[in-house]
């Protein structure tokens, strides 16, 4: 498939332009992302990673959505291109009113461009906060290890920086451990961790956790 095409697809499912139309949309939505018109009939094996990626950019943004999904969508560039691809989906997310499910495991990235950040760990939300709070205060212990491993570009402070080193194997998320999923590698763990699964509450005003730490466990459901 060309770039017309793959760009031009969701429109050929969705919406009933004519061939004018379509291209016009194309083009439009080219022009967005920082494409030239005339890579419109060239194929993808002839674009960088980069480019690959604002193409599939402008596939997603085709049929004018107000939420998208942005999975790992600079796990595989280089770091200059990784900030022009972050870059361009701030200007489109100013532009066009955007909101981005952001998901990750470049850490330092997340910081850069989220609001809100949800910490997972074997399919289940560990922590839910805003984004300054959780890497200033991780409050749950997972959250805490993950966040100890940022290396600091302040050399003084990363002098100072205490890594939290996990023991253990991750559990299959298909056989998760009695209570909570964390309690095999968690160096916080409690005996009733691993009896009582903790339940997301409001820990402090926004901040939502999983764990018997902040959460009393007659709150909590049985495991």
């Amino acid at each position: 498939m060309t770039v017309a095409d793959i760009i031009g697809e969701p429109l050929d499912e969705h919406t009933s332009l004519t061939k004018q139309e379509k291209y016009a949309r194309i083009y439009e939505l080219m022009d967005q992302v920082g494409l030239n018109r005339s890579f419109a009939n060239r194929y993808p094996y002839a674009f960088s990673g980069g480019q690959r990626q604002r193409i599939g950019i402008a596939r997603a943004l085709a049929l004018n959505p107000r939420f998208i999904v942005c999975d790992e969508p600079i796990a595989a560039l280089d770091v200059s291109i990784q900030a022009q691809v972050v870059n361009l989906l701030e200007e489109l997310q100013e532009r066009l009113g955007l909101t981005y499910l952001f998901i990750s495991h470049d850490l330092s990235m997340v910081r850069h461009i989220a609001d809100r950040v949800a910490v997972m760990y074997l399919g289940q939300i560990a922590e839910i906060s805003p984004r300054d709070a959780l890497y200033e205060n991780p409050l749950h212990p997972y959250a805490e290890a993950l966040l100890s491993a940022v290396p600091e570009p302040d050399p003084n402070r990363e002098g100072a920086r205490q890594r939290i080193i996990l023991k253990g194997d991750v559990p299959s998320p298909a056989n998760p451990p009695k209570g909570c999923n964390f309690c095999t590698r968690c160096p916080k763990v409690m005996p009733v961790c691993h009896e009582i699964e903790p339940v997301l509450t409001e820990a402090l005003p926004g901040r939502f956790v999983a764990c018997h730490l902040v959460t009393p466990p007659e709150r909590a459901r049985a495991g």
